[in-house]
């Protein structure tokens, strides 16, 4: 069975993506898209992947109790 052929604009969703979970700064990926406006970037890519919302929990957490 051949394999489904990547697109331009599924390779461009995959890099944003990947940037993004990769902590690099979203504003560094607008520029790289061509974005005029963060809020087009973060509505589009910024997918939150379970791992990414637990380490957040995990950070709060630890803001909030870590004098225990």
């Amino acid at each position: 069975m051949p394999g489904r052929r990547a697109s331009l604009h599924d390779l461009r969703h995959t890099a944003a993506s990947v940037l993004l979970a990769q902590d690099v700064p979203a504003r560094v990926v607008m520029e790289i898209l061509g974005h005029s406006q963060i809020s087009v970037t973060l509505n589009i890519y910024a997918h939150v992947a379970p791992e990414v919302a637990r380490e957040a929990a995990e950070r709060l957490e630890g803001a909030l109790w870590s004098g225990e």
